[in-house]
């Protein structure tokens, strides 16, 4: 059966798939245009960068396709509003936060008529948010890659989030590998989309280094751990050098002062900016943070975007069945 598309505010999207937005600079207008291309929403990493720089790239990537695009702001940023405002001012379509809970960004999505949609991991979060004004809800799960708001996988809290989560869309993430779990947790769990964004960093379009991409293709289950981030939440990513000597309480990889004064509250112990961009834009994999979901070693291949759609949509298709209304 025929996947159904995805409303969020005024904008469809004919694929129910949104592109997970990977800060520091690995979800860009390369990669988030072709996806809203494809049908998707695509989605920009709008965390840890300058607002001038976002500003940027959301407006090439909207002449670059008439799709939709997001914006992805981590609601702990120290410039969390400057890079809101600079996104509305860029004519985003939507705007994501998660890595924390924003009451105020509602106010400006009413005000600027941007649709506004939080990653929660609890259902007393969504409640709040779909109380607040959300025009949809991303419930993220323990499977993620990056900063994660929970320890229990997304088959356990996403029926209990769906239970209280009635009037705007309930989109899951974290550990959908392909399309046959697509179709699984929107046929069975009663999601509306899925967003998806390990598979996104192996594929043509992604504008990261090619050794940060090869981290990824070479994965084994073994090699993802969760460790500890200054943002103050676990992160989830791949075990290399970096990640052996922070588990190990390595001292000297605190800096001797913050060159970036990125994060609200950090607790210094590295420099999470400098140790993502390290990998990502020098491909330093060694050295530098490699945020990865749950399942990255499913994945050997680097593909186009479309493939990775026709791949999902093709296999969501081939075992998807509308959910019944409920009694």
């Amino acid at each position: 059966m025929k996947l159904p598309s995805l409303t969020i505010g005024p904008f469809t999207a004919t694929i129910p798939l949104i592109q997970g937005g990977m800060s520091i600079r690995v979800s860009t207008a390369a990669l988030a245009a072709p996806v809203a291309e494809c049908g998707g929403i695509g989605v920009i990493g709008g965390s840890g960068i300058p607002a001038d720089e976002l500003r940027a790239d959301i407006i090439k990537a909207k002449k670059m396709t008439k799709g939709v695009i997001a914006a992805n702001i981590m609601f702990a940023m120290r410039d969390f509003h400057e890079l809101v405002m600079a996104s509305v001012e860029a004519g985003v379509d939507i705007i994501i936060t998660g890595a924390g809970f924003s009451r105020d960004i509602f106010k400006i999505g009413r005000e600027h008529n941007v649709p506004i949609v939080p990653i929660v991991s609890s259902p007393a979060f969504a409640v709040l948010a779909e109380k607040l004004g959300a025009a949809a809800i991303i419930v993220e799960a323990k499977e993620a890659g990056g900063h994660l708001g929970t320890d229990l996988p997304l088959r356990e809290i996403f029926p209990e989030i769906r239970k209280v989560v009635s009037r705007v869309p309930l989109i899951a993430a974290g550990g959908i590998s392909d399309g046959y779990e697509m179709a699984e947790i929107m046929d069975k769990y009663g999601a509306d989309g899925v967003q998806i964004a390990t598979r996104f960093v192996m594929t043509k379009e992604c504008d990261v280094s090619e050794a940060f991409k090869q981290a990824f293709v070479q994965a084994k289950a073994e090699d993802v751990t969760v460790m500890r981030s200054p943002v103050g939440m676990p992160g989830r990513a791949i075990r290399n050098t970096f990640i052996k000597n922070l588990q190990a309480g390595d001292k000297s990889l605190r800096p001797e002062k913050c060159e970036f004064k990125c994060l609200r509250k950090c607790d210094y112990v590295y420099c999470i900016n400098d140790r993502l961009t390290r990998a990502a834009c020098q491909g330093d994999v060694e050295n530098g943070l490699i945020f990865s979901g749950e399942k990255v070693y499913k994945f050997n291949d680097i593909i186009t975007v479309q493939q990775v759609f026709d791949q999902f949509v093709s296999e969501a298709e081939s075992v998807y069945k509308e959910p019944k209304p409920a009694a």
